[in-house]
């Protein structure tokens, strides 16, 4: 019988989804899949991505936890594509490759002083506050007033963390330093900004609340964001989620406000004009348009121009892919091109002009590298199986490896001294971190430093 020999590059729930249908669907061969990622550590942004007061969603590892332990898949941890392995390594010993790498870097907010000293990246952020082992252990927590632009769930994520007393973070498994940085902070007000009205934004309901029962933090909203035209009030009479973040929005509009110390103001109908700068290269202040609904359902600017005094300012504005070595990329979107999840790469007579039309047998996309960033977990299962259901017709098309044997890829990793981590090693450095929380009371310490992963992971 055919053997397909498969590696996913990523190790989040992507690339596990991927492997689990794949290992599910009704096919004519045998199925061997190797997982890799450049973390030490599996689940992607689950485990980097989630903020730490959200137990609830880090309860999805569970699901991807049994998918792995099912003993059907190997994990290649710490190891970096294009670096430790290249996409010809993979051709000699592998059938086919998915690349589920997902999108990690903020995108790009086009105005004025986004460069600042005091402009930051949401996700660069959330990687500090996670535990990233490849960002820097401290954060500049100096503003007492910051603007957070975004109004979807990672701008929530982003305000909840900065506006919320360090204190009630304890619970949750947030890195000693990360309680340290946030504990001193001296924040006050938190301003969230976004381009349309309540009735438009990108809020789960459930987050939304969430950030309303923090303590000692008044949410402020503003009456003149709520005159709402006859669309909006279709939107809400129709829609049951933009109902509950409409009743939501308004109960706070009722609510008394200024005892609290730290307060938390949400912008509508505010596009983003330019970051204001002090004069020695900081931020200074946050500028903003006024802007009002258009016949087509849009925004349109009003030429009222507002500014407020911040000292940081956070864009949430979307994610954006990076390039992989070797592999096909659309920088326009951050995606590498495909279609329906088979890798797409330009026509060589056409240069670098040239439309991405032409299969590349063998590599295939899924997540939010095949897609963009948007969706949820459910987006990321419908894309596997689309990908999936492609690698398994194009069995004719497969790479003809020279060396397909499972004991081969290590015997590579080890002969470069790549110091790879396996499915064991995750439950050791899992074991490692529950314990580090037991022994003061919390659920989880999380291990930060890649070379202390490792050295866990491995039992050195």
């Amino acid at each position: 019988m055919t053997k397909l020999r498969l590696a996913i590059v990523g190790a989040g729930p992507a690339g596990i989804y991927a492997a689990d249908i794949l290992l599910k669907a009704e096919r004519n061969f045998e199925v061997s899949i190797d997982l890799f990622d450049h973390l030490p550590a599996p689940y992607g942004l689950v485990r980097y991505g989630v903020s730490p007061d959200h137990p609830r969603i880090k309860g999805i590892i569970t699901a991807l936890r049994g998918v792995l332990d099912s003993g059907d898949i190997r994990v290649f941890g710490n190891v970096r594509f294009g670096v430790d392995v290249t996409l010809d390594d993979l051709k000699k010993h592998y059938n086919a490759v998915i690349f589920a790498t997902g999108a990690v870097q903020d995108a790009d907010l086009n105005i004025p002083g986004a460069a600042l000293d005091g402009s930051f990246g949401a996700a660069d952020f959330v990687s500090w506050f996670d535990g990233h082992p490849d960002v820097p252990r401290t954060w500049p927590l100096e503003a007492r007033e910051i603007a957070v632009i975004g109004n979807g769930n990672v701008a929530l994520d982003v305000s909840r963390m900065l506006i919320k007393h360090a204190d009630d973070l304890l619970p949750t498994e947030i890195p000693a330093n990360v309680y340290d940085g946030l504990k001193a902070s001296p924040v006050t007000d938190v301003h969230i900004f976004g381009r349309r009205g309540p009735t438009s934004v990108k809020f789960t309901p459930l987050e939304l609340r969430e950030v309303g029962e923090l303590r000692d933090v008044d949410m402020i909203v503003y009456d003149e964001d709520f005159d709402y035209d006859e669309a909006a009030k279709a939107a809400v009479a129709s829609n049951k989620q933009v109902f509950v973040i409409d009743k939501t929005l308004n109960v706070w509009r009722a609510r008394e406000s200024g005892t609290a110390s730290r307060r938390l103001h949400l912008h509508f109908f505010a596009k983003p004009v330019e970051i204001v700068d002090d004069g020695t290269g900081r931020v200074a202040a946050f500028r903003w348009e006024r802007t009002t609904t258009d016949a087509a359902g849009g925004v349109v600017g009003t030429g009222e121009i507002r500014e407020i005094p911040v000292q940081a300012v956070y864009r949430a504005v979307g994610y954006f892919g990076s390039e992989l070595p070797d592999v096909p990329f659309d920088k326009k979107r951050g995606v590498i091109p495909n279609r329906e999840g088979q890798v797409l790469r330009r026509d060589p007579s056409a240069g670098t002009g040239g439309l991405f039309n032409q299969q590349m047998y063998g590599v295939y996309a899924t997540g939010w590298i095949k897609r963009g960033p948007v969706g949820l977990i459910g987006h990321t299962k419908s894309d596997a199986m689309e990908t999936i259901k492609h690698l398994i017709n194009d069995l004719g098309n497969w790479w003809r490896p020279e060396s397909p044997s499972e004991e081969s890829i290590v015997e590579l990793l080890d002969a470069r001294g790549v110091r790879y981590t396996g499915l064991d090693g995750w439950h050791n450095l899992d074991q490692h971190e529950l314990a580090l929380g037991e022994a003061v009371g919390r659920i989880r310490i999380k291990v930060v430093d890649r070379d202390e992963m490792v050295a866990v992971s491995r039992a050195e």
